[in-house]
C-alpha cells in the first residue's frame, strides 16, 4: 500500500530536516516535515490503536486462537470510545510540547487508507484494514511493544511535562495484569532511561 500523505518525518537533531526532506521527496513525496524526532514519536498511533483492541478482545484472541479479522470483527463503538480518550492524551501531549497532533483517524484518511474519519466503522470498514487477522496470542507486540515501548514513553512523558494521562495509565495498568509484568517498571524506553530527564522542556526542545 502506497500511502499518499502525512507521513511524519525528522532529523536528529532537526535542524537538518529540511536538507533530508530535500534529498528524498521525490521517493518518498507523501514526507511532510516534522517539527523534531518527539513529533513524529507521538504520531505513531500504532500505542493508541492496538493495546485498546487487543484489551478489549482478550477473552476472543484467547478462546479463538486469533480466528477472527482484527480491525473488521474487533473494532466497536466501544473498542473506538477507548481508542479516542488515549488519542486525546496523546493529541494533549503534543499541544503541551507546541506542535499538533493528528487524530489518527484523520490522518488515515489523508494516508489513504481509510475512507472515515471516526474511531469505530472509520477502522472496522477502513479499505487498508481489510482482512487484516487478530494475533494468535496475547503474548504480542501488539503489547508487548505497544504498550512496553510506546504507551510507557508517552504517558512517562506526560508526567515529565506536565499532562496527565489518566487512560493511558488505565491501558497500561490493565496489560500489565493480563500479561503478569511490570511494563512502567521494566522501564524498556521512557524519558529516563533514554538519559533525556535531567533538561528542562525548553532545553530539551533546544536539543532535539
Amino acid at each position: 500500500m502506497k500511502l499518499k500523505d502525512g507521513v511524519f518525518l525528522a532529523a536528529l537533531p532537526s535542524k537538518h530536516t529540511s536538507k533530508v526532506h530535500e534529498l528524498i521527496k521525490e521517493v518518498y513525496p507523501a514526507l511532510i516535515p516534522a517539527n523534531n524526532v518527539l513529533q513524529t514519536t507521538l504520531q505513531n498511533a500504532n500505542p493508541v490503536i492496538h493495546p485498546s483492541v487487543t484489551l478489549l478482545n482478550a477473552a476472543l484472541i484467547e478462546r479463538t486462537k486469533g480466528d477472527f479479522y482484527f480491525y473488521e470483527d474487533g473494532v466497536t463503538t466501544a473498542v473506538g470510545r477507548l481508542m479516542k480518550e488515549v488519542d486525546k492524551e496523546r493529541i494533549a501531549i503534543g499541544h503541551r510540547l507546541g506542535f499538533s497532533i493528528i487524530e489518527d483517524p484523520v490522518l488515515g484518511m489523508k494516508q489513504g487508507y481509510m475512507q472515515e474519519a471516526t474511531y469505530d466503522k472509520g477502522y472496522s470498514e477502513a479499505i487498508g484494514f481489510k482482512g487484516i487477522g487478530a494475533q494468535s496470542t496475547l503474548d504480542h507486540r501488539y503489547l508487548n511493544e505497544d504498550v512496553g515501548y510506546g504507551l510507557i514513553f508517552m504517558a512517562e512523558l506526560g508526567k515529565e511535562i506536565g499532562v496527565e494521562t489518566p487512560v493511558m495509565d488505565s491501558v497500561i495498568k490493565l496489560a500489565s495484569i493480563i500479561m503478569d509484568r511490570d511494563y512502567r517498571g521494566e522501564k524498556k524506553r521512557t524519558i529516563e532511561t533514554l538519559g533525556l530527564n535531567k533538561y528542562n522542556l525548553s532545553d530539551l526542545l533546544e536539543i532535539l
